[in-house]
């Protein structure tokens, strides 16, 4: 089984669970949960969100 990541905060998501989310560009987006997919929404960016695997990177928290 392919395994995926969150398009927002980089967690593994297990084969059969999560949300996917299709533009009319073609592109695709995954989501772990509500909560990366309602701040994506929103417009956050990834890495300046704390919590997230690029937000730890780039503010230098791990």
């Amino acid at each position: 089984m392919e395994q995926r990541k969150c398009s927002f905060c980089g967690e593994q998501l297990e084969p059969g669970t999560g949300l996917l989310f299709a533009k009319k560009d073609g592109s695709t987006y995954y989501f772990c949960s509500s909560k990366c997919k309602s701040n994506f929404d929103l417009g956050r960016l990834p890495r300046r969100t704390i919590w997230t695997e690029q937000g730890r990177i780039f503010l230098k928290k791990a």
